[in-house]
């Protein structure tokens, strides 16, 4: 069944299809959905709204029941973090998920690291210029819904409202909810879903919250190793260069944060 919202829509228009055979949740706190506002639709190819957002705060409790549903309902929850704007404002510019396949994380990783070392400052020692590539997939240490679980408890704490995205991995709900945290960064946010994909896929990650442009991601299989996680911490340079630029300014610095941690927070000027 699917849920009326405040504003009389059903949440089965976040889908194409209208959400036939979805187990869509009907319980849902108070919230409306979300239409991209034409001013910020860039391909003005997006004829349904972007995502559903609750009027208030939500507990994670309901982020973990919505994250173990989403096989049945097709929606990934994500915690907004700062004010409800600008997503209830439909300052959004959605970009077709089909996009994110014409990326590769690897090959997105070395034309940033090209272009980031014209104007970048910070110490690559012992990369250089010589981009690495991809580092190898890290080890689980649990299980990434458990782990995916345990962070949505800590972000929930912010007191954020939920998000919920028609896709069928957390990694795309950048992409379907026109997220536009790293725009001064990259001016599309499909590279980045496809990178995310590639971390889901290596190290057990889970999209967690977004902000007005900060990302939160739990990490089931983190480096381990100070070698791992300096490879790891290249790949964080050329999606986040504020990771390293904004903080401890050297990678080897940022690979000490990193290492062994099951949380990775982004933040982009």
């Amino acid at each position: 069944m699917a849920i009326r919202t405040d504003d009389g829509e059903h949440l089965g228009l976040l889908f194409p299809d209208g959400g036939d055979g979805r187990a869509l949740p009907d319980d849902l706190p108070p919230g409306s959905l979300v239409w991209p506002d034409p001013e910020y639709d860039r391909l003005r190819t997006h004829r349904r709204p972007s995502f559903w957002l609750s009027d208030s705060p939500v507990p994670a409790s309901l982020w973990s029941r919505l994250r173990a549903e989403h096989p049945r309902s097709g929606l990934w929850p994500v915690l907004l973090e700062d004010s409800v704007q600008p997503w209830s404002a439909g300052q959004i510019a959605p970009e077709p998920v089909s996009e994110i396949d014409n990326y590769g994380a690897g090959a997105f990783m070395a034309e940033v690291w090209r272009d980031l070392l014209a104007g970048g400052v910070a110490d690559l020692a012992p990369y250089g210029e010589e981009c690495p590539g991809l580092a190898e997939p890290g080890g689980l240490v649990a299980d990434p819904d458990v782990v995916a679980d345990w962070y949505a408890r800590i972000v929930a704490g912010r007191r954020t409202p939920l998000g919920l995205a028609a896709v069928d991995r957390g990694a795309d709900v950048l992409a379907v909810m026109g997220w536009q945290g790293a725009v001064h960064h990259n001016e599309w946010s499909v590279p980045l879903a496809a990178v995310v994909r590639s971390w889901e896929e290596r190290f057990g990650v889970r999209v967690i919250g977004m902000g007005f442009n900060t990302l939160d991601l739990s990490v089931a299989a983190p480096p381990a190793t100070p070698e791992h996680a300096l490879h790891v911490a290249a790949e964080h340079w050329t999606f986040c260069p504020d990771s390293i630029l904004q903080g401890p300014g050297t990678l080897a610095d940022y690979a000490e944060q990193i290492q062994g941690k099951n949380a990775w927070s982004f933040w982009w000027d």
